[in-house]
């Protein structure tokens, strides 16, 4: 008897998708087995996954329990790859290890040229809807960059917390952001200021020692004089500043006072964005 594993997927921009709902992908998934005779040897699902890589851990954990199945089953072609490339080193890998790959909705036979060929045409379509998809969302955060500002998703700031659907001021850290600033006009490194929160005993979000590298990017962060930064628009937030914007546009020219190596690589749009901050605030000020 066939031994199946079924795997199911569904990620953020497919959950109002009809179908795509992970309990309706299972109960076709069983039935389909049932039909053919096939044993349920495992179900794998991925929740809130893309499927542009492979970091999954349902998915990684099916191909470390190989030796219990012997097919792949999946509703749909999309559904375990949204990437050709990484479709094709599976089915490579499936190969080398005598397992098969079946789709419900793509009938196809892998073992015969033209198989695999439409097979990787049909990969290829999934791909280029996933960068789609991808676009459509970068378009829709820069704009909301441009006109509306706000947090667009990443790391909330040090500092901060998000509820209710914004940044708000976390009185503990943002204790030590001001610490962070202080320290650094009067004229410690950022390395020595990593020394000496460590030293107090004074500990990042993640609980663990501080860095050079961290305070470095809390000193060039403008969210804390009130700013929203994101893929090189500067917009004035609709949050609580921790700082004034005078003290945090002195850090930003003490910065850049303190290149002293020209021939040293350095990230110029670093030192752009510390000029569009002075820029906007001032503008902002005198208004």
């Amino acid at each position: 008897m066939n031994r199946a594993a079924i795997y199911s997927r569904v990620s953020t921009e497919d959950q109002a998708k009809e179908g795509f709902s992970l309990g309706a992908q299972k109960d076709r998934l069983r039935a389909y087995c049932q039909a053919k005779g096939w044993e349920i040897a495992g179900e794998y699902v991925d929740e809130g996954h893309s499927g542009r890589d492979t970091k999954r851990p349902a998915y990684q954990r099916m191909f470390e329990e190989k030796d219990n199945w012997d097919t792949v089953l999946v509703i749909k072609m999309d559904r375990i790859h949204r990437n050709s490339k990484n479709f094709m080193e599976m089915m490579d890998d499936l190969k080398k290890w005598g397992k098969e790959f079946s789709s419900m909705q793509e009938s196809l036979d892998t073992s015969t040229a033209m198989g695999r060929f439409v097979m990787d045409i049909i990969q290829r379509i999934a791909q280029l809807e996933s960068e789609q998809i991808g676009e459509r969302v970068y378009m829709g955060m820069k704009q909301k960059a441009l006109t509306v500002g706000g947090p667009l998703g990443g790391n909330i700031p040090f500092g901060y917390v998000y509820k209710d659907g914004g940044l708000h001021i976390d009185e503990k850290e943002s204790k030590g952001v001001k610490l962070i600033f202080e320290e650094y006009l009067s004229g410690r490194t950022s390395k020595q200021i990593a020394n000496l929160l460590n030293s107090k005993g004074l500990r990042s979000r993640s609980g663990g020692k501080w860095y050079g590298m961290t305070i470095s990017r809390i000193l060039k962060n403008p969210s804390y004089c009130g700013y929203m930064e994101w893929d090189g628009i500067l917009q004035r937030g609709d949050h609580q500043a921790i700082l004034e914007v005078s003290m945090f546009n002195e850090v930003q020219r003490e910065i850049v006072r303190r290149i002293r190596k020209p021939y040293q690589k350095y990230d110029p749009r670093q030192i752009e964005e510390e000029e569009a901050v002075e820029s906007s605030v001032g503008a902002s000020e005198t208004a």
